[in-house]
Formats: structure tokens, C-alpha cells, sequence
């Protein structure tokens, strides 16, 4: 059973920088889809970015894209949301999920109807002005 561990959220200013870490233990993470997520307090949980298995594609919602990359390291089973330029509306609890039904190169940012059946637990990022 694929479990999945994020790491790396903190309080950080406003332009700054974080790494996310989804990190998976009881299977290998190459053959599923990964995508993170984050809720903000009184929103609904929102897409960020997804990639695929291989060969690896990406996507950006638009509110991130240029700023947040994700990236995977198969070898050390995990993935990556590196957070640039961070505005206090990034402030969240951010999840990966993964899914392995997907076709091999495609990720969507959608979820819900058996996508992205495992999650993390979250970890908060907090932006302050």
C-alpha cells in the first residue's frame, strides 16, 4: 500500500522560497502520477500541479505557474514542489496525492471520481506579508 509523507512547509515572508517533499514509502513512486494540492483556510482544495510517470509531463494552474516546479526523483522515491516568489495567498495546507491508473505521460489537475486515490497528511505553508 503506497504512503505518502510531505514535508518542507514552514512560516516564510512574502518573495521567499520553499521545497515540498512528497515522500513514498511501500511501493515505487514511477509508475503513478503525482500532483499537489493545497487548501486555504475557507476555500475549497485547489490543483497546483501534476506530473506524470514516464515519459514525465507537467502542469501549472495558472495562479503558480512560472513561480511553483514540481520535479520527481524516482531513485529517492519522492517528489518536489519548489515554491519561488511565495505571496501570502499561498498560504495553505498543501497534499500530494498519486495515482496509478493514469496513462503513462499524462497527470491531471482535476480530482475526485477515483483520481489520485493516495494522499499525504499535508503540510502547512504559512506566507506572511
Amino acid at each position: 500500500q503506497l504512503q505518502l509523507v510531505e514535508s518542507g512547509g514552514d512560516l516564510v515572508q512574502s518573495g521567499g522560497s520553499l521545497r515540498l517533499s512528497c515522500a513514498a514509502s511501500g511501493s515505487t513512486l514511477g509508475g503513478y502520477s503525482i500532483a499537489w494540492f493545497r487548501q486555504a483556510p475557507g476555500k475549497e482544495r485547489e490543483a497546483l500541479s501534476c506530473i506524470s510517470s514516464r515519459p514525465s509531463t507537467t502542469k501549472y494552474v495558472a495562479s503558480v505557474k512560472g513561480r511553483f516546479t514540481i520535479s520527481r526523483d524516482n531513485a529517492k522515491n519522492t517528489v518536489f514542489l519548489q515554491m519561488n516568489s511565495l505571496k501570502p495567498e499561498d498560504t495553505a495546507v498543501y497534499w500530494c496525492a498519486a495515482d496509478s491508473r493514469m496513462y503513462p505521460g499524462t497527470c491531471s489537475l482535476l480530482f475526485g471520481e477515483g483520481r489520485y486515490a493516495y494522499w499525504g497528511h499535508g503540510t502547512q505553508v504559512t506566507v506572511s506579508s
